[in-house]
């Protein structure tokens, strides 16, 4: 998609938000080179705060090549934000109902057309303590087998110095000035998927080796090793529901052991005297 395509909704989003941007911030970019000049493709973005859609959106602007986010259909409804969304052609995501495949067929749509879909595989915040990235959802590589665009892997790092991921309050830390780093790997080679039935465990498959990918680049952006094995988000919530059941349970169990035996009444005593004296009898 070239420049004079973006589109007037796109290019007012810029206006607005690029200024601050650039004052606020320092940015570090790299990779520019892997984003396809021309046709469809997918992008697979690590999330790690709320302030890196900004950061990722600008950098992928000034390659060209405007990204279509997948978002809460919530965020269209109404006001500004809503309008932009309509207007810079952002895709609605409707969770938990029929209508949530809706997405997916938009999104293949916007790629036939020559678009970049952009995918926050994880679908939400990362919940890793060290902020890399966990395991992702299957929709992103459902999309690519279905279209066979190249999946470009970004990684970002340097927005949750700003604005960390689940803080209390969502301030922005903006001294001392922030760098803002991004990076774009080649296009993950998914060739050995192409042709298979879709199940979830091909879906599964691909969506691993993507996530594989970004975790790489954002290794190669942070300079230091990645964990062997993606967080498991859901693995952790049950062994933490798990051990604050076997702690309850081994309370209740100490508060038993503790509890004093039970008082002897002034008419309960009376009878067991009685009961003695006529035992000695």
């Amino acid at each position: 998609m070239s420049r004079r395509r973006i589109g007037f909704w796109y290019r007012l989003a810029a206006v607005i938000c690029k200024p601050p941007l650039l004052v606020l911030f320092k940015r570090d970019w790299r990779g520019m080179e892997h984003i396809p000049a021309d046709s469809g493709f997918i992008t697979a973005v690590n999330h790690n705060s709320y302030l890196d859609p900004l950061s990722y959106a600008h950098y992928q602007y000034n390659t060209g090549r405007v990204p279509r986010f997948l978002a809460k259909a919530g965020l269209f409804k109404s006001g500004f934000v809503g309008l932009m969304m309509r207007g810079t052609g952002q895709i609605p995501v409707y969770r938990e109902t029929t209508d949530a495949a809706t997405a997916f067929r938009a999104a293949v749509s916007a790629i036939e057309k020559g678009e970049c879909v952009a995918f926050y595989p994880e679908g939400t915040l990362t919940r890793d303590p060290d902020l890399w990235p966990m395991q992702g959802k299957t929709g992103a590589a459902r999309v690519a087998l279905l279209t066979k665009a190249p999946v470009i892997p970004v990684a970002q790092w340097g927005a949750q110095d700003a604005m960390p991921p689940y803080a209390k309050e969502k301030k922005l830390r903006l001294l001392p000035r922030k760098t803002l780093r991004v990076q774009a790997g080649p296009p993950v080679d998914l060739s050995a998927f192409y042709g298979q039935e879709p199940t979830a465990e091909v879906l599964r498959a691909v969506t691993e080796v993507i996530m594989a990918a970004v975790t790489e680049q954002l290794a190669l952006l942070r300079g230091e090793p990645a964990p062997a094995e993606p967080y498991d988000w859901r693995k952790a919530v049950a062994r933490e529901r798990r051990a604050a059941r076997e702690a309850a349970r081994a309370g209740k169990g100490a508060a038993a052991a503790a509890a004093p035996e039970p008082a002897v009444g002034p008419q309960q005593a009376r009878s067991t005297q009685q009961a003695q004296e006529d035992e000695s009898k």
